[in-house]
């Protein structure tokens, strides 16, 4: 229900982006402000289920780093999407392709930031705050990451389209966006659970494609989609202290703490 209402918002989007050859910044059609679509439907079957009280504790996670125990998870949180990019552009220079040196005026890189929290914040109250958890008790982390990765994608496909995106382009745009949802459904469940820092995960990595490596005009994800689906099978495979990190709440217990 989740999915089909957040696509079902979305179509107005999709039409002015159809309609309106407009950009918001470069590779980001005006379709983009459906971003809020998420949250919107998330928030209407929360208030559907427990009405407005619902939809306030959906809303009060926006800024949940209160569950976040160890600090340490804001590394990669923060620094996990600087070092894809650092190492896709490594790749790409031993490739032979030219690429000019990044540009990052620190106004700019702010303000794309912030906005890019607020954008992650609306995505992942649906993502990660309303959808994900059930999905989990049903299926296993693992594959609850990779089905909504697969949404995650799809719904993309259109703004995709509208910013002229070439076929082969969104092939790979897609590994690495299924890739990307594992990676942040890990940092989720490490991290007590915490929408704010899946947002955080999911604002770093729109903000360093704006940075590739200027205005994501080289960025390519037939590069870039296999450094992160590695990246997503390493956090798969980890275990800490003989336990495997990708599964650190028994699913009853996540069931308990809802």
């Amino acid at each position: 229900m989740y999915f089909l209402l957040t696509i079902t918002l979305s179509l107005p989007f999709w039409l002015a982006g159809a309609l309106i050859d407009f950009q918001l910044l470069p590779g980001l059609p005006l379709s983009a402000l459906g971003v809020v679509c998420p949250v919107a439907a998330a928030s209407i079957l929360s208030f559907r289920e427990s009405k407005a009280g619902g939809v306030k504790d959906l809303l009060k996670r926006s800024f949940d780093f209160g569950r976040v125990k160890s600090k340490a998870w804001y590394l990669p949180a923060i620094l996990l999407m600087p070092l894809i990019s650092l190492t896709a552009c490594g790749a790409m220079r031993m490739m032979g392709t030219p690429l000019p040196p990044p540009r990052i005026p620190v106004a700019r890189t702010i303000g794309l930031f912030l906005g890019f929290l607020a954008g992650g914040l609306c995505e992942e109250l649906g993502w990660s705050g309303y959808a994900v958890d059930p999905l989990q008790d049903e299926l296993g982390a693992f594959m609850a990451a990779m089905a909504e990765g697969v949404v995650w994608a799809a719904w993309h496909f259109i703004p995709l389209a509208e910013a002229h995106r070439s076929i082969g382009f969104v092939a790979w745009w897609t590994v690495n966006t299924i890739a990307m949802r594992v990676v942040i459904v890990w940092l989720y469940n490490n991290t007590g659970r915490s929408v704010f820092m899946a947002a955080l995960l999911h604002a770093m990595s729109n903000l360093t494609w704006q940075l590739f490596p200027v205005n994501g005009s080289f960025y390519d994800p037939r590069v870039t989609a296999p450094i992160t689906a590695l990246v997503a099978v390493l956090v798969v495979a980890a275990r800490v202290n003989g336990r495997r990190s990708f599964y650190p709440l028994h699913t009853s217990t996540m069931e308990t703490e809802r």
